[in-house]
């Protein structure tokens, strides 16, 4: 299927100007803007860029928590014809120096926190740097460019004597091979590279949003913003689609604990839920595990069993706001056991697949058509293909062609080359099958797959996900280790001390358990030995494990 392009940007004005005096953004229990005010303050932002000099495809820094400026900044060089390079706020200080300069960025927006770990005179590109809590400048290049934040408000009175109207919104129309922005990801297997995203890209995402996986969402629609925003699964589907549509977004603004996220959904009652899986799998470890470990023996008498499974799906909803279409997960691999579960009670969840690549959707399904092991069917105006002698059966490369592919990656033209096929197809990495229906089923990474002694494929995130729901285990990363494979495992050093077991105790009995964990895995993929790390795993912005920091030769 071939998608009719429309201008991103065109379509924002239009959603800006048809629900002007509705909410747009919100900080959690904090301010909020209305979509109005949201594009008064991209308006002054406008004139700013404009009397700085800035140009259509000079670059916009962002790095800063979730909040509604952020919001407004991403939104004001994107419709002003700049490419906003959305930087995670988690990043070490010479990082955000290192990538703002190599995105050639000429203005940075900075959250004052952050701003004390960094330095001007890192990044000597830059014509401004502006404060976005309050969008004042904390330094120019130039006494000239001080001038121009002074005197803003009142060029703005100049500008639209007669107040600040609808039809005063008149943003850039682009096209779709047009750069859209840069997004700097440092993945699982490396550096960060800067993944050039062109306007068909975001277009792509949110025509799936619109018509395939939440058509249900419009104006009246409330969504939480639990993930960075400077990711593109949180960027796209927990702002800039509801943007399109004039939702409410709800920025948590603060570290998303399963604490504060809860007390979110039962305040906001959100439309939507986008999520990582490891939101899900801890609700299920803490929380669903315990009562069905507990019923397990009222499971076999039919009535009893749909009794508790209903008891427990209606609990779990209204825990999670009670209005929600469905929950998507997305980011990561899926534990097996709690999809399983979450099938058993009927809970409405699906599984997503995406990249940064993408923009990010690649694969999804609404939870009521979607089949269990599968993250879905490819979302229009994308094709997916396995580099397999049999696409059905033996896992071979996921690799995808569509309006959703990005550019390549900025300044970096032998990374591109090699992650693209002679004939055009973007090459993921992850390896999959592929049904006769055309739901997609992931197998694991492809630099992550470890070769068996007699030469079997071995996925280290399926013994993963069995590892996973062993007790007292947080996160586990299996690895090839002289010719064994050893299982490093974070602890749950807080639940165990609360059993009463200090630290060697809790680590002495998880390597004890390693005879019972082999009995759940294949013969050919048995675990030699298991080693406890002292402190949780480095991630990357989707909360992935940095593999490659762990592999040993």
């Amino acid at each position: 299927m071939e998608l009719e392009f429309k201008s991103v940007n065109k379509i924002l004005e239009n959603s800006i100007r048809e629900n002007w005096e509705r909410e747009a953004l919100s900080n959690y229990q904090g301010a909020t803007l209305t979509y109005r005010e949201l594009a008064e303050r991209v308006a002054m932002l406008h004139i700013g860029f404009s009397k700085c000099g800035l140009e259509k495809g000079d670059k916009v820094a962002i790095c800063s928590r979730n909040q509604a400026n952020w919001g407004v900044c991403f939104l004001a060089a994107l419709s002003y014809g700049a490419v906003p390079v959305p930087i995670l706020h988690e990043f070490k200080p010479e990082s955000i120096h290192y990538l703002v300069n190599h995105s050639e960025a000429k203005v940075l927006f900075v959250d004052e926190v952050l701003w004390e770990g960094l330095s001007e005179a890192e990044m000597p590109g830059l014509y401004v740097i502006v404060q976005i809590n309050n969008l004042r400048y904390i330094y120019a290049k130039e006494q000239s460019l001080s001038d121009v934040r002074d005197n803003i408000t009142k060029t703005f009175n100049e500008t639209y004597p007669d107040g600040f109207r609808p039809e005063d919104v008149n943003y850039y129309e682009d096209s779709p091979e047009e750069l859209a922005l840069i997004n700097y990801t440092s993945g699982t297997s490396g550096f960060s590279k800067g993944v050039m995203i062109p306007y068909r890209a975001l277009y792509a995402n949110m025509y799936a949003a619109k018509t395939v996986a939440e058509p249900q969402m419009n104006c009246t629609s409330e969504v939480v913003a639990m993930l960075p925003s400077a990711h593109m699964y949180g960027m796209m589907f927990e702002f800039l689609f509801e943007m399109s549509i004039g939702a409410h977004v709800h920025f948590l603004t603060r570290v998303p604990s399963p604490k504060i996220i809860m007390k979110a959904f039962q305040e906001i009652h959100p439309d939507i839920i986008i999520a990582v899986p490891l939101i899900i799998e801890k609700v299920y470890k803490m929380q669903l595990k315990p009562i069905a470990d507990r019923t397990r023996t009222y499971m076999y008498i039919p009535i009893l069993a749909q009794s508790i499974q209903k008891k427990i799906r209606t609990g779990l909803i209204d825990a999670f706001g009670g209005r929600f279409e469905e929950v998507i997960l997305g980011g990561a691999a899926f534990n097996p056991e709690v999809e399983d579960f979450l099938r058993k009670i009927h809970f409405p969840f699906t599984v997503g697949y995406g990249m940064t690549e993408c923009a990010p959707l690649i694969t999804y399904e609404k939870w009521f058509k979607t089949r269990r092991g599968s993250c879905g069917k490819p979302i229009p105006g994308c094709q997916v293909r396995i580099e397999s002698s049999n696409p059905h059966k033996i896992p071979g490369e996921v690799q995808i062609k569509g309006d959703n592919v990005f550019l390549g990656y900025y300044k970096n033209r032998e990374e591109t080359r090699k992650c693209f096929t002679n004939d055009g197809w973007f090459k993921t990495g992850d390896m999959g099958i592929i049904d006769n229906d055309g739901y997609l089923y992931l197998r694991g990474r492809s630099k992550c797959m470890i070769l068996g002694a007699n030469g079997q494929n071995i996925y280290p995130e399926e013994l993963e996900a069995v590892i996973n729901n062993a007790s007292y285990v947080v996160d586990s990363l299996v690895i090839e280790d002289n010719g064994g494979l050893t299982a490093l495992i974070y602890p749950d050093y807080q639940q165990g001390a609360v059993d009463g077991m200090d630290k060697e105790a809790l680590i002495e009995k998880l390597q004890a358990s390693l005879p019972e964990l082999n009995k759940q895995l294949p013969l050919y993929a048995q675990l030699r030995r298991i080693e406890c790390l002292p402190e949780d795993f480095e991630r990357t912005p989707k909360r992935s494990i940095k593999r490659y920091l762990y592999q040993r030769k």
